[in-house]
């Protein structure tokens, strides 16, 4: 079945999929305004959504148009991702410091595990990965929990 695809103002790539299953039925659809766009396969369409809003065209405007995920888009998805799984870590994290604190208990393994969640969006491998699966092992589940890509 055929996809029409194009690029939206924000850089990343929109497809339109057919009910009727003919892309040529639903050009009519494309935003006024986008004058360059692609009829392709659904093989040209990632199965992997994980990074969605980080897909741009290589070629839209020709038969041949392909999608790719744009790293520095990929890698803010991903640090995204890492902040909001540590949002309730750290909460909790408070709270048992806080209780520390009223019991005169050490706090430096409560202070350690927040600084390591702080530090995860800025692990070195984030930075060195050269693609989204490379990516997606820097999750660190043993202090961000189970990964969003599993």
């Amino acid at each position: 079945m055929s996809k029409i695809i194009y690029t939206q103002s924000n850089g990343t790539i929109a497809v339109i999929h057919p009910v009727s299953g003919n892309a040529n039925d639903v050009i009519k659809d494309v935003p006024v305004g986008i004058s360059t766009y692609s009829i392709v396969e659904d093989s040209v369409i990632p199965t992997d959504r994980s990074f969605r809003d980080s897909w741009v065209g290589n070629g839209v405007g020709v038969s041949t148009a392909t999608i790719v995920e744009d790293m520095t888009k990929a890698k803010e998805i991903h640090k995204t991702k890492i902040r909001a799984a540590r949002v309730d870590k750290l909460a909790a994290l408070d709270v048992e410091f806080q209780r520390a604190l009223e019991t005169s208990a050490d706090t430096s393994t409560i202070v350690a595990k927040k600084q390591a969640l702080r530090d995860a969006p800025a692990a070195s491998g984030i930075s060195t990965a050269a693609s989204t699966d490379d990516l997606k092992s820097q999750w660190d589940t043993t202090n961000l929990g189970t990964s969003p890509y599993t």
